[in-house]
């Protein structure tokens, strides 16, 4: 019985650690950007990959989500975006980074990729930029998806650099 007993609070404490991280990059993984369609960074599929992640809106956060009916993580939200318009996209916010072309915040375009630092030194947080300072993303566990202001207080001082796919 208590090698039962020492089992499941074994497997309670494995699964509280898992699903209390926030952050949305699993750190550095080996798969290479593969677009599905020849029209990968034109302004039409951009504004689709908006409007899809706009259309996400108050879905909730779900650390490694993909999807509207379980939720979202923050990589995850622009993975589906992406890949609801024939794109596919690395799943991690860091090889996302690393699969986009750098953009300077004042070349930003709707559609691109914002990339942050929230702890630590690599990328751990990505939205899609709507314009106007403004862009959509799967903040953390216990919200939901939201539009946010790239200038305000909190994500300018953790911006890195905008992404094209």
């Amino acid at each position: 019985m208590a090698k039962i007993f020492h089992h499941w609070i074994s497997r309670l404490c494995c699964l509280l650690v898992v699903t209390s991280l926030a952050a949305c990059s699993s750190g550095p993984q080996k798969r290479s950007y593969t677009p599905s369609s020849a029209t990968g960074s034109s302004r039409a599929t951009s504004e689709n990959i908006v409007r899809v992640a706009e259309s996400m809106i108050g879905s909730p956060y779900r650390y490694g989500g993909i999807s509207p009916n379980r939720g979202f993580d923050c990589s995850g939200l622009v993975y589906f975006s992406h890949r609801q318009n024939g794109i596919t996209l690395p799943r991690t916010s860091y090889a996302q980074y690393k699969a986009s072309k750098p953009v300077s915040k004042q070349a930003l375009r709707r559609g691109d990729l914002l990339f942050f630092r929230i702890s630590g030194q690599k990328v751990s947080h990505v939205g899609i930029y709507l314009g106007n300072n403004r862009f959509v993303h799967a903040p953390s566990s216990g919200k939901k998806v939201s539009i946010a202001k790239l200038n305000s207080r909190y994500w300018s001082k953790r911006f890195i650099r905008g992404g094209r796919i």
